[in-house]
């Protein structure tokens, strides 16, 4: 006899406090996992252990430290994302009712993926359905999802009936919720943007060549968006931010394009995220902070971000179809 199906929902993470310590769990777990880096391991931990781990940790927590109360949390509460997701689930879990029984997941901290499972299993849940919020694939995030659920289960007897999620960068309603978002946004400036960039999280160069398919769905995200604006290419194109270490990463750089734009004439700048699901480390410090002041300093004027999908109605109901259409068919 089958119980009630489970959906999880699995976004990146977060450390479990603003803290030098606990950012240095955090990256501890994320750094080590081969899909994210995947430098020969003999080369890689002399540097992740005897350089990173011992500097990165207390400049990160001081990056989440200026973000921790975002969306109401508070300095004893959860990261934006961790917020933003639960809320996501919440909301997910409204619209489909009684029949399923969603749980929330990071891939790397808490909640943890093992213990959602558990919770999941605990429930009588035999059929389990994952949603990575990621909607373009990249082998360092959803790829890493699938390892992180195998690990989870590698030692039990008895594994639940399984359906992922890959993709969803070309899902109309995706783009049409990212198109209400940036007109809502737009609507509400007193001022036009001479540009607005996309922003992705990078990758490098090299996963790409080796067959990562994460670049061309970015692109094509902005293309779709790009057609539902009815704007031309010059106006509203991508770029990537994000990188780290030595490695040449994916093209433009968001950080590069914006110091350079106002030399150009372009002064006023809109920048939206498609590819993170809720805001978090990257969008509200990164992006709303550190970009912005870039920007100013190098001589533009006017700077907006627009706000990730997060628990909006559109992104909610989008989610809530992912999982019926394409991951529940049959199970309800």
């Amino acid at each position: 006899m089958t119980g009630k199906p489970g959906l999880l929902l699995v976004n990146l993470g977060s450390p479990d406090a603003p803290t030098a310590r606990a950012t240095r769990k955090y990256l501890f777990e994320f750094l080590h996992d081969k899909r994210v880096v995947d430098t020969t391991r003999w080369l890689w931990c002399p540097i992740l252990h005897g350089i990173i781990l011992r500097v990165r940790p207390a400049r990160s927590a001081k990056s989440y430290a200026k973000i921790w109360g975002a969306f109401g949390g508070s300095e004893d509460g959860e990261a934006p994302l961790i917020r933003v997701t639960r809320a996501q689930t919440a909301g997910v879990q409204d619209r489909l009712g009684d029949d399923v029984i969603v749980e929330t997941a990071m891939r790397y901290g808490n909640p943890s993926i093992p213990h959602a499972l558990e919770q999941l299993r605990a429930k009588g849940c035999t059929r389990i359905a994952v949603l990575p919020l990621y909607p373009q694939f990249a082998g360092a995030t959803t790829a890493s999802v699938y390892d992180g659920v195998a690990k989870a289960l590698k030692k039990d007897m008895d594994v639940p009936e399984l359906r992922f999620l890959r993709h969803y960068y070309d899902e109309p309603q995706y783009i049409s919720a990212l198109s209400a978002s940036l007109t809502e946004h737009l609507s509400g400036l007193n001022w036009t943007p001479d540009a607005i960039l996309t922003s992705y999280h990078g990758i490098p160069k090299s996963y790409v060549e080796k067959g990562d398919p994460y670049q061309g769905e970015c692109l094509q995200t902005t293309e779709l968006l790009r057609q539902a604006m009815n704007m031309p290419e010059d106006k509203l194109y991508a770029t990537f931010q994000s990188r780290f270490g030595p490695k040449e990463w994916l093209q433009p750089y968001t950080d590069k394009t914006l110091e350079a734009l106002p030399a150009k004439g372009v002064k006023n700048v809109t920048i939206m995220m498609p590819g993170f699901s809720a805001d978090c480390l990257e969008t509200l410090e990164e992006i709303e902070m550190e970009a912005k002041e870039s920007f100013l300093e190098a001589g533009g004027e006017n700077f907006s971000v627009v706000p990730c999908l997060n628990d909006r109605a559109d992104h909610i109901d989008l989610l809530k179809n992912l999982a019926k259409e394409r991951l529940l068919t049959g199970w309800l």
